[in-house]
């Protein structure tokens, strides 16, 4: 196969999709996230806290505090999809992420996620 085709073949697979967390080790502290494409979703996360453009400032901050080292990246539910590949997963992936926000209450000393304000 040529680049073209091998590109070609690369946006046409489906990436590992759902939901991932950063922990910080030390405290415990953790940031859940979903996204339809995890691995790149979490390269993106360590080349934005390594430059310090992170978009939650909290967890820049403790990153830059204590280093990469002391952080873990790990997908803790995937969402399977359909066989429709035009399907727009964006609205599941929310839903799967707020149960998983619900669960685990990463809010203020026990994580990074901001609380949703109901209006």
């Amino acid at each position: 196969m040529n680049k073209k085709e091998l590109n070609k073949q690369y946006a046409q697979t489906m990436q590992p999709m759902g939901v991932y967390q950063v922990k910080n080790l030390v405290d415990g502290k953790i940031f859940i996230a979903s996204s339809q494409n995890i691995p790149g979703k979490i390269n993106s996360c360590k080349f934005q806290l390594s430059n310090g453009s992170h978009m939650n400032k909290a967890l820049q901050e403790d990153f830059n505090r204590i280093g990469l080292e002391n952080f873990t990246f790990e997908i803790i539910d995937l969402l399977e999809p359909k066989e429709d590949t035009k399907m727009d997963y964006t609205d599941d992936l929310k839903m799967l992420e707020e149960i998983w926000i619900e669960k685990l209450q990463p809010f203020n000393e026990h994580g990074y996620n901001k609380r949703k304000i109901i209006r």
